[in-house]
């Protein structure tokens, strides 16, 4: 059985101006339904306020909290920060917390939004309001949960958001593999970031994630891994600049998956970037990738992925 993380809030109206495809989480929640048994559900708890202001700043906390983010702020995140949007900000970390624990329990489970990795200390960037990843990753190492986590970053841009709020820690690591002339312009520093060149294909993307992954887990020796399972390396996403086919995105999350498993560390994935025009196209990826690693990592009864 694969364990899933969806709150209702994930699927909420766009608000005004925004061109981030708001429907791909109602399209991931809908697809995976269809699995009936085989998908176990967990409606998470909001996020407290004290755990966002462990990693982000209290004043911007509030902005968005309160709905009164200023517009030079709502211009880099993408989008205004409704009450709406304000509301599903505080659900999404506490769905990515509640798919680390069930990963510690299960072997693996799946939030089917999050993967925020833009979000910075006093702003949100690139789509991305409070950076789940480093949130749920703090608080786990905050509370003696684990010793170490590792954040997984196969988004096609950089992870730069968690690099800046993690930096520095022993406790966590971050690992970023993304096409180096994407954004952000302006890079953070990872633990390990592996800049790819445009247009690597399948064979090459997934050499290159196995010569660095491998190494980078055996040196540190994570407890757990949270996974920000982007769909944007796809050849046709409209963000990308990458060449990795469907077969090639199913062949990266066997990879970690298997990975993962010979060490026997947990994994926690959230869904990422994915852009194009087709969304139920983007959701359809996002799900195999779920289904992919939750078919490898759980525990019990696994699903099949439909080719």
């Amino acid at each position: 059985m694969i364990h899933v993380v969806h709150h209702p809030a994930y699927v909420t109206e766009a608000p005004a101006r925004s061109t981030y495809r708001w429907g791909k989480n109602g399209g991931i929640r809908d697809l995976l339904r269809a699995q009936g048994e085989a998908v176990a559900w967990t409606e998470p708890a909001l996020i407290p306020r004290a755990w966002l202001e462990a990693v982000h700043d209290p004043d911007y906390v509030a902005e968005v909290l309160e709905a009164r983010v200023p517009p030079e702020k709502t211009r880099r995140t993408g989008f205004p920060i409704t009450e709406q949007v304000a509301f599903r900000a505080q659900a999404v970390p506490g769905g990515t917390w509640t798919a680390a624990m069930l990963a510690l329990e299960h072997g693996f489970a799946a939030n089917t939004a999050g993967g925020s990795h833009h979000a910075l200390a006093n702003t949100g960037a690139g789509y991305c309001v409070f950076n789940d990843l480093a949130v749920a990753a703090v608080r786990l190492v905050e509370q003696n949960v684990v010793a170490r986590v590792a954040i997984v970053d196969c988004d096609v841009h950089q992870g730069d958001g968690t690099a800046a709020l993690t930096a520095g820690r022993h406790d966590i690591v971050t690992y970023s593999i993304h096409a180096e002339k994407n954004f952000p312009a302006r890079k953070a520093r990872s633990t390990l970031d592996v800049g790819l060149a445009d247009g690597v294909d399948d064979d090459g993307y997934l050499a290159e994630l196995e010569a660095t992954l491998v190494p980078f887990l055996d040196e540190h020796r994570p407890d757990i891994i949270l996974y920000q399972a982007g769909v944007d390396p796809f050849v046709e996403d409209r963000l990308g600049r990458l060449a990795v086919t469907r077969e090639g995105l199913i062949a990266r999350e066997t990879l970690i998956a298997d990975i993962a498993l010979a060490r026997g560390v947990p994994l926690a994935s959230t869904v990422g970037g994915g852009y194009g025009e087709d969304v139920m196209a983007i959701a359809q990826r996002h799900v195999d990738a779920i289904l992919t690693l939750g078919e490898r990592l759980s525990h019990r009864n696994p699903a099949r992925i439909e080719a």
